[in-house]
Order: C-alpha cells, then structure tokens, then sequence
C-alpha cells in the first residue's frame, strides 16, 4: 500500500487542555460525474454545495470527479484531500477536514460489476488518520460500493465490504473509526443485510442511523423497502426524513483511548437545496454529531516516522487494566531494530504476565529492568532516512529514577514526548505502558502510550 505521508510536527496545533469534545461529521454523493452522464446537474449545483461545507467539521464526498474545483473553491476546511482524477481516472473520494490528517492511502475495489460502469472507474476506499486533539487519533474510512441491484451486484459489494473489513483489522487494530459514504446497501435487499451484518459484527462498529434514529432495532432482511421519497415533499419533517433508509451510511467505532458518548443523526437535505427547494445532489446528505471524552487512564501519543512496514497498537488487546512495564529492551546499532518490553496488569484476583515484541531481531541488544516503583515517563525518539524511506534510527526512554536507556544513532529529528499533564488520578502516575506505530524488520514509525498504572 502507499500512503502519502505529511510531516506530523507541521501541522499540529497544541491543544492539550481538551480533554472532552464533540465533532460533526457529514457524508454527500455529490453527483459528480459529467453533465452527459450524471442524474443531477452538477455544473449548477456543485457552486451551490461548496459554500454549505463550512459547518462540518469532517466531510466524506463520493462522486467528486469532473466538477473537482467548483466543489473546494468556495469551502474554508484546511485539510483538504487531493484529487485523485475525473470519471475514468479518480475514485471520486475526497475528505474535507478542520484537523489534519495523514496516511492517505486511495485503495481500488478488487472486484466490480460491468452493470451500472462501476468498472469504469476506480471505485474503493480511502482510509485516512486523523488528529482530532492532542489523545484522540481517529481513523476515517470513505467509501463508494458497487451499485445496482442484480446479484453480480450483490456479490460485487459483499466484497467490496469484506475488504475494507479486512484492510480496517490490519491497519486500524486498537483505532477509533468511523466509515462514511455511498455504500450502495440495504438491511431489506437479500444479500446486502448480510453483508452490513458481516462488517458491523467483524469491527464492532454501530451504524448511526440503526443507533440514534431506530434505538439500535435493524430493518428485516426481505421486509418491503424503506425507500425515501426523492424529492422529499415541502413541509417533510426531519422524523420523517430520518425514518426512511439511504444507501448511504455512517459507522463508528470507539476506542480505548476514546469513547463516543453519544451519535446522532440528521438527514440534511433542507440544508442542501436550491432556491426552487429541489436537491443540489441524486443522493440526501446525511451528518452526525459525536460527542467524545477522552480516557482517564489510557492516551495514544504523537508519533514520529515513516510509512513503510505494517500498522501495530499495543492496545489492540483491550486489557481489562492498565499494563506496567517491567523491563525494556532496545536492539539498534546505527538504527532501531525492535523494542521489546515485560509488562503486568492485575485485574480482580488475577495477574496477567506480557512479553511484547516489535520489530526485527536484527541489532544489538541492551536491557533497563525497572524497579518496582520506577516508570518511564519520556521517550526520545530520532528519525533517519535510508533508500528514501524513514524510520526510527535513535530512541531514548528516561524513568522517574532518571535512568536512562538508549539505543541507535542520533540525528538532527529529534523528538521527546512526556507523559500527560492534563489529568490526575490520585495516587496514581502517569508513565509508558506500550508502544504504536509501523515495523517490520526494523521500526519505521512509533510512538509512546501512556497510562496511568504506577
């Protein structure tokens, strides 16, 4: 996979002190294809929806594609994505945000049906990593499945949903995400239930519109359609507009560095109409408001590195307690091979024991055992670049007994990261209690978690 990557410290606004928060978020098919093509009439309307952008703070479109400027020239956000191309070339999938993102990866569905020219273009996903505030780290995925309703179809999209499963268990293990866009589906069509089932069950994600709007009771499979009227009638009430079922779709996934408190959703046609009240797009607009708060015991920090390697999170494995780290070990020599480290967390009457490994076992070794009451609560870690690729070429841990433990070359990126300082929990410290970022035969990207456990 290639990621474009964007350099972490030139983006980030410090903003420590939040700790609790809400973002919006909203998805749109935005009719983008050629005027010769398209159902809408996308050279009048898409002037129309640029301005009314503003108020989300992250935004999925689908269909971006001939009408690419008119849609970003009059929209403020300043994390904007790229185009990928007109019909033909792009997927159409773009990502409009008010926090930076990075890890842009635009991944092209492995299987289509010719039906309805989904094969004509480069339909997929795009999954991006996304800095709501110092702690929170969201993983967003876009998404436009394959259309139609003949069981080639069907089968076309039960694919396209296990692969993004897939691509989302390797690359965001541990993540809170959310998954937005034209997904193409319905909980009544035979064949697309199980597919959405299979994907929410797989990554233990809820679908907004079954949560907020439905008190989490999903449509019968083969039960007669919850079809929206397109155009809603003048005078329709946003109940009613909500009580129908669009193709398109919001899911979200907490984290356990984050928990969503609560989503809702809003179907937002009324605020994407023209002058005459007719919709500005073939597809309703649909948002939703997460409110979040961040944990109390547990925090993701920044990291730094490259892009090479495979995704690892030491919180993938959800302990019932917090870790302590017992022992460190570095293996480098003029770069970072692997960290390794003992930890144990007690939970109720019973003591866990970890021996975590990441990275290559290339490099020599050295060890810091930690006393019983020693922690680490820095980490100083350098990036170098070899063959054009970054990774970790020097990294430092100092404990609360300012011992050290170093390993690697050191080089002119460098950067120290320190435990939290905007919680407290009483008698209780803060220090490292594991390790995310990307490995393989040496460490690419990494950077400290944090817990409250010594």
């Amino acid at each position: 996979m290639a990621f474009s990557f964007v350099t972490l410290s030139a983006l980030i606004v410090s903003a420590a002190a939040q700790t609790s928060g809400s973002f919006s978020l909203l998805s749109y098919n935005v009719a983008g294809l050629p005027e010769i093509w398209s159902s809408g009439n996308p050279k009048v309307n898409t002037p129309l929806i640029s301005p009314r952008l503003g108020p989300y703070n992250i935004i999925n479109v689908q269909e971006d594609f001939n009408y690419h400027d008119a849609l970003y020239a009059n929209d403020s956000h300043p994390f904007r994505t790229p185009t990928s191309g007109i019909a033909g070339t792009g997927s159409g999938l773009n990502t409009l945000s008010d926090f930076p993102y990075f890890d842009l990866d635009r991944v092209k569905w492995s299987s289509c049906n010719l039906n309805g020219g989904d094969c004509l273009t480069p339909k997929g996903f795009t999954f991006a990593r996304i800095r709501v505030r110092d702690g929170f780290w969201l993983d967003l995925y876009n998404l436009h499945g394959d259309a139609g309703d003949d069981v080639d179809d069907i089968n076309a999209r039960a694919s396209n949903l296990a692969q993004l499963t897939s691509y989302i268990e390797s690359e965001s293990a541990g993540m809170p995400i959310v998954i937005m866009g034209d997904t193409n589906t319905r909980y009544t069509r035979i064949g697309d239930s199980e597919s959405l089932h299979s994907l929410i069950d797989g990554l233990g994600v809820t679908d907004a519109w079954v949560s907020a709007i439905r008190g989490g009771s999903f449509p019968v499979e083969n039960a007669e359609p919850l079809v929206c009227d397109f155009p809603f009638t003048s005078g329709t009430t946003q109940a009613e507009m909500v009580a129908c079922e669009v193709v398109d779709k919001i899911f979200v996934r907490n984290g356990s560095a984050v928990s969503f408190e609560s989503v809702t959703f809003t179907n937002e046609n009324d605020a994407f109409v023209d002058d005459a009240g007719a919709p500005l797009s073939d597809h309703y607009p649909i948002s939703s408001v997460i409110s979040w708060t961040l944990s109390s015991s547990m925090r993701l920090g920044d990291y730094v590195g490259g892009t090479d390697g495979y995704f690892f999170n030491d919180l993938s494995s959800n302990p019932p307690a917090v870790p302590q780290i017992s022992s460190l070990t570095i293996r480098s020599d003029s770069r970072v091979h692997s960290l390794s480290y003992g930890a144990s967390y007690t939970f109720g009457n019973s003591t866990t024991i970890m021996y975590v490994h990441r990275g290559g076992d290339g490099g020599i070794p050295v060890t810091l055992d930690l006393d019983s009451d020693e922690y680490v609560y820095k980490m100083t870690a350098c990036v170098g670049t070899s063959n054009d690729s970054n990774s970790i070429f020097y990294i430092s841990f100092t404990t609360n007994h300012e011992r050290v433990l170093s390993g690697g070359v050191i080089t002119s990126n460098c950067t120290t990261m320190t435990t939290p300082t905007d919680v407290i929990v009483d008698g209780v410290n803060w220090g490292l209690v594991g390790f995310w970022g990307r490995m393989g035969v040496e460490l690419y990207r990494l950077g400290a978690i944090w817990g409250a456990a010594y």
